[in-house]
């Protein structure tokens, strides 16, 4: 009887041993999970420095699942759109689209339906930094690919928001693409339209 009572007890471990392991989490990385599990729709003012410092300006739309819109102001028409399937980079200098399924790009991350910080992901660093909480992540299959860099602030509630991101590619070029003026909740009146890609070069069409 003491015997089981010993194998009985080593399972209950066992069994225990998940959320323990999800208790021991970071503080940063639970509050950052429970604000992107609350983020359905989002629009926001955003600015881009590329890694020569160039910066460019535009709206960003949010629809998660699967779908966001950055349009960069005029007279720079280029414009990022994902569908839910697909995400397409329209050039409008080179007057050309190229596209890729969600999947296998970066845009991924922030387009699922259950946004964790574990996983196919690793937390590699969380500090605090120009009043934000960063977090640093990268691919556990492919952690030389890169590094995504997420900055929240943080409310006098504790509640996070997400403010920017920075991208550190293989050769260490950074990206860093900053929000403002950020809405959330928000129901689209022509989401349709908004959230797939349409040619500007084709006939009769509207901006």
């Amino acid at each position: 009887m003491v015997q089981i009572r010993k194998i009985a007890l080593m399972l209950l471990m066992l069994l225990a041993l998940p959320s323990m392991a999800q208790a021991a989490q970071p503080v940063e990385v639970q509050k950052a999970e429970a604000y992107f599990a609350g983020l359905k729709t989002a629009q926001a003012r955003f600015v881009q420095t590329s890694a020569d410092g160039r910066q460019m300006r535009g709206s960003f739309y949010l629809s998660r699942p699967g779908k966001l819109r950055f349009q960069y102001d005029s007279p720079n028409d280029d414009f990022v759109v994902a569908d839910g399937l697909f995400i397409y980079f329209y050039d409008a200098q080179m007057k050309q689209q190229t596209n890729a399924p969600i999947s296998q790009t970066l845009a991924d991350f922030l387009l699922r339906k259950d946004l964790k910080l574990s996983g196919d992901l690793n937390v590699t660093k969380i500090m605090r930094s120009a009043d934000l909480i960063q977090i640093y992540l990268t691919q556990k299959e492919s952690s030389e690919s890169g590094t995504l860099i997420l900055g929240f602030s943080e409310a006098a509630n504790g509640n996070f928001e997400l403010k920017k991101w920075r991208i550190i590619d293989s050769l260490g070029n950074i990206t860093e693409t900053e929000l403002f003026n950020i809405k959330t909740g928000i129901k689209f009146k022509n989401s349709a339209a908004l959230f797939s890609y349409h040619d500007p070069e084709r006939k009769g069409f509207n901006k």
